[in-house]
């Protein structure tokens, strides 16, 4: 099995191109539906990308709709049968977010905005591993350990040489100031996101406090693209369950936030001095002494009041 091999996309665009091969043919979905002998919500499923689609599915529908080029149909047969492989992330069990890794892993460009934490692909190991634990702390220590493998191994994205994802991030100020695992951490993280951020198909933007109210307040979402198909999809994180939207409006609603945010946010050689200064001040809070902790009281202590 291919190490990127995608189920989700692969059956997003096979759905797209048998919608494309239907609407060619004049059909409309509750035809074919009928002629199948199976529900128009079936034949929805499978040109969304949302069911599995068998070869028979695919031989079914190209027949339907007059497809009588073979290479087509085999071609679109063998994507059927990829689809149905499993991702590289399905090793590791029950993994949060799958669906959006799948969709990370074959996308060409990524926008983000996080207001909270350096995102999962810019991560240091100890980074990842302190965001885990603090944000889930009542995993076992073999899920951990299981998320912080999946976390890391997905940043092999960025890093393929044959094809490297472009990314573009903006950070709000508060993901540099608030402390993950500890200052030396922190520190760790700034000087790696400084470095990968000179990299060219790496851009990162600091968006200060002192830019005030911006059209990303209600919080963090990604625009993912793709490299042969001009569809998009935004991501958008919730505590319990994700969005992903597709509607054309909704990502050019979307990328006109995006747009904003890079324009008032700093510009990338600025948001490297930006992240330099703050790693000056982690260095500073590393090398000052701690405060003794407070010495607690117990019950065989007596208090005397006069």
């Amino acid at each position: 099995m291919a190490a990127n091999s995608n189920p989700t996309v692969r059956r997003r665009r096979l759905g797209a191109e048998l919608r494309r091969l239907r609407q060619a043919s004049g059909l409309k979905s509750t035809e074919v539906a009928e002629r199948l002998m199976v529900s128009q919500p079936k034949i929805s499923h499978l040109e969304n990308g949302r069911r599995a689609i068998s070869p028979r599915d695919v031989r079914d529908l190209c027949a339907i709709s007059g497809v009588t080029d073979q290479q087509v149909i085999d071609a679109l047969m063998q994507m059927a049968e990829e689809s149905g492989q499993q991702g590289w992330w399905n090793v590791y069990g029950d993994v949060p977010h799958s669906v959006y890794i799948a969709l990370e892993t074959d996308t060409a460009t990524v926008r983000a905005y996080e207001p909270l934490t350096i995102p999962g692909l810019l991560q240091t190991p100890a980074y990842a591993q302190a965001v885990i634990g603090e944000a889930m702390p009542a995993l076992t220590a073999a899920r951990a350990a299981g998320r912080l493998k999946v976390r890391l191994r997905r940043q092999h994205r960025i890093y393929d040489p044959t094809r490297p994802l472009r990314l573009w991030v903006v950070l709000d100020e508060s993901v540099l100031r608030r402390v993950v695992g500890s200052p030396d951490i922190m520190r760790e993280q700034l000087e790696h996101l400084n470095a990968i951020s000179a990299e060219p198909h790496i851009t990162v933007q600091i968006l200060p406090y002192a830019a005030g109210a911006h059209p990303a307040l209600s919080g963090q979402f990604s625009i993912l693209s793709f490299a042969d198909t001009p569809e998009a999809v935004v991501h958008v994180e919730r505590f319990s369950s994700d969005l992903y939207l597709e509607k054309p409006s909704d990502v050019r609603h979307f990328g006109a936030m995006y747009e904003h945010l890079q324009a008032q946010a700093l510009s990338p050689d600025d948001s490297r001095d930006f992240v330099t200064d703050t790693v000056k001040s982690y260095i500073d809070a590393a090398s000052r002494p701690a405060c003794p902790a407070p010495r607690s009281w117990t019950p065989s202590e007596t208090l005397h009041f006069e």
